[in-house]
C-alpha cells in the first residue's frame, strides 16, 4: 500500500514515518510513505501556495491549483488512487474506516494549512474530508500521519505479529509491568493479583472489566 502525502512542510511527515514501526514497514516493503512539497507544484516565480480568502476573514487559504497539479501527476500511475483531505468536520476516523482504506493500493492525502484548502480542490478531485477528532490543529501534517498509522498498522505484517493488534484480542487500558511493586514516596504501589495468578480466564476478566471502567 502507498500513502503520498502533499504538504508545506514534508519534513514532518518524513521524520516520523521514517521510525520505528512504519520505518520498519516500509523497509520490508508492505507500505511506502512519501511526501511533497506543495510549493513544487505552483506556477508563479515566488513560490507562492497561498492567498487572501474572497470574503475577507483573519487568515490565508491554500491555492487550488498547487494540490489539482500535483495529484493529477500522481494519478498518472493509478488513475483511481483516493484523495483525502484533513479536515475538523470530515468523516471520523476509526478503526474500521481504517481497515476498509487497506484496500486501495493508493491513497493521497493533502494537507491544510492556514484558513484551509480552496474548497475547489474536493470538487475538483471528488477527495473525501476525513476528522481525527472534533478540535482544530495548526495543519494537515499530525492528522495525516494519524491516518497512515491507524491504517498501516490493518495490514498484516506491519506489526510483526498481526494478534499484536488490540482490537483483535483481550486488551485492557490499564497495563503493568516489571516490578511486583513499585514504592514511590513511602508508599508501595502493586500490581493487582489477578494478573500474576497465572488463570488467563480471569485474567481476561479483569482486562475486559478494567477496559469498560469509566475515566
Amino acid at each position: 500500500m502507498n500513502f503520498h502525502v502533499i504538504t508545506l512542510f514534508p519534513e514532518v511527515i518524513d521524520a516520523y514515518a521514517g521510525a520505528s514501526i512504519l520505518g520498519r514497514a516500509q523497509s520490508s516493503k508492505k507500505i511506502t510513505i512519501k511526501s511533497y512539497q506543495l510549493r513544487d507544484f505552483v506556477t508563479n516565480k515566488w513560490g507562492k501556495a497561498d492567498e487572501r480568502p474572497y470574503g475577507g476573514g483573519p487568515g490565508m487559504v491554500l491555492q487550488a491549483e498547487p494540490f489539482v497539479r500535483a495529484v493529477e501527476k500522481l494519478r498518472k500511475k493509478n488513475p483511481k488512487a483516493k484523495v483525502l483531505i484533513t479536515a475538523a468536520g470530515g468523516t471520523p476516523l476509526t478503526n474500521a474506516y481504517a481497515k476498509k482504506l487497506t484496500k486501495q493500493k493508493d491513497v493521497i492525502i493533502l494537507c491544510g494549512r492556514y484558513e484551509g484548502i480552496d474548497a475547489r480542490v474536493k470538487k475538483i478531485l471528488k477527495a473525501e474530508e476525513v476528522s481525527v477528532g472534533p478540535y482544530i490543529l495548526t495543519g494537515g501534517e499530525l492528522p495525516a500521519l494519524t491516518i497512515i498509522d491507524t491504517t498501516a498498522r490493518q495490514i498484516p505484517g506491519v506489526l510483526g505479529k498481526f494478534e499484536s493488534l488490540e482490537e483483535g484480542r483481550v486488551a485492557s487500558h490499564e497495563i503493568y509491568t516489571r516490578p511486583e511493586i513499585f514504592e514511590h514516596k513511602g508508599k508501595k504501589y502493586r500490581v493487582p493479583k489477578v494478573l500474576l495468578s497465572g488463570n488467563h480466564a480471569q485474567m481476561d476478566a479483569w482486562k475486559e472489566g478494567s477496559r469498560s471502567k469509566p475515566e
